[in-house]
């Protein structure tokens, strides 16, 4: 998994929020779009596509989409040892 691959899944998730203003730095919870189904969402696209535990509390100490991005690499890291 690469950067530019989670960043195009992650901003599928998004009707109204143009993917160019979906960057790694991207603080997701300011986006206007951002509620609480989108956090449901984000969480069933890392559990189905990367096959890593995510909960609401990993997003809630998360500020920015790289930031969750890290913290499925970190996931994926853990589970390959």
């Amino acid at each position: 998994m690469d950067l530019n691959h989670f960043l195009q899944k992650f901003s599928e998730q998004f009707d109204l929020t143009d993917a160019s203003q979906i960057l790694p730095e991207t603080e997701f919870k300011q986006l206007e779009e951002w509620s609480s189904m989108h956090a449901l969402l984000v969480i069933a696209l890392i559990d189905e596509e990367f096959d890593v535990p995510f909960s609401g509390e990993d997003l809630q100490n998360c500020v920015t989409v790289s930031d969750i991005y890290r913290t499925i690499l970190d996931r994926i890291t853990l589970s390959s040892k």
